[in-house]
């Protein structure tokens, strides 16, 4: 009776994970989704090329870094248009949600904490939600803890495979991020090497003693000397005995760090050395080894907005949790593990150097909250959970929590009730069609913003700069004096005459924000004529003299 009661709590907790997440899928595209699409159905016409084909720019070599899942969202379009690609959207969310629900449920034995948690794991995961390869990845990673968790707990080989096998998927799915599965190992890694520092002392008595024993064993003490040897041995084992009964003490009743000795983390390291290799698993080449470090090399992440360091005064909700997290550990005997004190510095570490690395503070960062309010439900009210989750299998109880969760989805879906798949105000849908309908897009060089170019490629238009930035780079192109990227930034913050570099690009057409500083130029120079114009964006022409 008791698993039949279970189960529906259970079935509950995931219709009512599946009515939030939905409710906080965005309907509105974002930018990299549009090339996205175009990527994905390019490659199932294609294959993987050597070259992107979307720029006009000759011979620009790219990598595919996500893909397969182009593929994915470019064969959904195929078969849903916008609908579909927004309800992937929403599957992906809703996946992400559930997955985590039950690997909590199954590390921290208490599913109405993670059921609640996981409710705010898709509201502040929610700046996170859009149709990218990220948000499959960051599945992956939530998988990944649970298996090293469940290794190190049973060394079970089915765990070691899908360790194994989640990176092969990464580095097709999304290999800008292939290197950071390896960032989660190290937190159970630097536990166990801090266990064995704290420990060497004794290694080192245990080494001494090994040598006089052997010693006396092959009879190479002197008789006079004997007695004194026999005497400094028996003092190394009894320090070693007194040692080890410290640690087991300090380790059996911490103050608030535990440190754990796992010995099954040198079969991890080993299954970590063996992921390192699926990174070759993929059509793409090196990409998995190599696009993070060409990133890092350019000056893309210094000019890119997700890239940026962190504010923490501008993600409250985020840094409530980084508040809960540390009022819990002081004001309460929570005790916390070595490495998840490794997990949390080093991700919110992360999380300040690169505003973009705070999903992952939040995805691992409340997985080790939810311990916390774990283990304090249990010390304090044991039977407390239990009785609630009882309750919640009332009649009253289910219509109570669906009609709290309906309520709760209000806020986010009433905004969304006149949105659209493509915004007008932030991409030029009307001006594309001008395009289209009036000018040879291949015989032409269009100038355009870096945040709508993926939009232009999505309608078929060859673009000057779109939001893969790092394609743009030198680091990528291998030419050091072919830095498009800079080129833009230069000219768009008008540090750089736009003559010159649309002499440099031979440049035919414009389009441009409207009343943006550069229009402001533009519209006074009697070398460019003016095609087409709405509220938001201006078209020009550069005549020929």
């Amino acid at each position: 009776m008791k698993k039949h009661k279970e189960v529906i709590f259970m079935i509950m907790a995931i219709v009512c994970i599946i009515i939030f997440g939905t409710a906080m899928a965005p309907i509105e595209l974002q930018n990299d989704t549009f090339y996205t699409i175009k990527i994905g159905q390019y490659i199932m016409e294609n294959g993987i090329s050597e070259y992107d084909p979307f720029s006009w720019h000759e011979a620009l070599p790219y990598t595919f870094p996500h893909w397969l899942y182009d593929v994915v969202i470019g064969g959904i379009y195929d078969l849903g248009g916008m609908f579909g690609v927004y309800l992937s959207t929403v599957g992906f969310t809703i996946i992400l949600a559930v997955v985590w629900f039950l690997v909590n449920c199954k590390l921290t034995k208490n599913k109405l904490t993670s059921f609640i948690l996981s409710l705010a794991l898709i509201y502040l995961m929610s700046p996170y939600i859009a149709a990218r390869a990220q948000l499959v990845t960051f599945t992956m990673f939530v998988l990944e803890v649970y298996f090293i968790e469940r290794f190190l707990t049973t060394k079970k080989l089915r765990y070691a495979i899908g360790l194994i096998i989640i990176p092969a998927i990464i580095a097709n799915v999304h290999a800008a991020v292939f290197p950071f599965y390896f960032v989660l190992f190290l937190p159970y890694i630097g536990e166990y090497v801090m266990a064995v520092l704290v420990e060497s002392p004794n290694y080192i008595r245990k080494f001494k003693l090994h040598r006089i024993d052997r010693k006396l064993r092959k009879g190479k003490v002197a008789e006079d000397k004997k007695a004194i040897v026999e005497e400094k041995a028996e003092k190394l084992q009894q320090k070693i005995i007194d040692s080890d009964n410290k640690t087991q003490r300090r380790r059996g009743n911490p103050y608030k760090l535990e440190v754990v000795k796992n010995e099954n983390v040198k079969w991890l390291i080993l299954i970590m050395i063996i992921c390192a290799l699926t990174g070759l698993l993929t059509p793409i080449g090196d990409t998995p080894y190599t696009y993070l470090v060409k990133t890092m090399e350019g000056n893309t992440t210094s000019n890119i907005n997700e890239h940026l360091p962190l504010t923490l005064i501008y993600s409250k909700p985020q840094l409530c949790l980084i508040v809960l997290c540390l009022a819990v550990l002081i004001f309460t005997d929570v005790k916390i593990r070595l490495k998840d004190l490794f997990m949390l510095g080093g991700l919110l570490l992360l999380a300040l150097m690169q505003r973009r690395q705070l999903s992952m503070f939040v995805l691992m960062g409340l997985t080790i909250f939810n311990t916390f309010v774990a283990y304090l439900a249990n010390k304090y009210d044991k039977d407390g959970c239990p009785k609630f989750i009882q309750n919640l299998q009332k009649p009253i109880g289910i219509l109570s929590l669906l009609l709290l969760v309906l309520v709760m989805c209000v806020p986010f879906v009433k905004p969304k009730m006149n949105e659209k798949f493509i915004s007008t105000t932030s991409y030029p849908v009307a001006a594309c069609d001008y395009i289209l309908e009036n000018l040879d897009v291949n015989n032409i060089k269009l100038y355009n913003e870096y945040n709508y170019g993926s939009y232009l490629i999505y309608r078929g238009i060859p673009v000057f700069i779109d939001s893969r930035a790092d394609l743009y780079t030198p680091e990528f192109n291998g030419d050091e004096n072919r830095d498009i990227f800079t080129d833009f930034l230069n000219v768009s913050s008008l540090s750089l005459d736009y003559n010159e570099l649309f002499e440099k690009y031979g440049i035919t057409h414009l389009l441009i924000y409207k009343n943006s500083k550069m229009d402001l130029l533009v519209s006074r120079d009697a070398a460019y004529n003016k095609l087409y114009e709405d509220n938001n964006f201006i078209l020009y022409e550069k005549l020929t003299v």
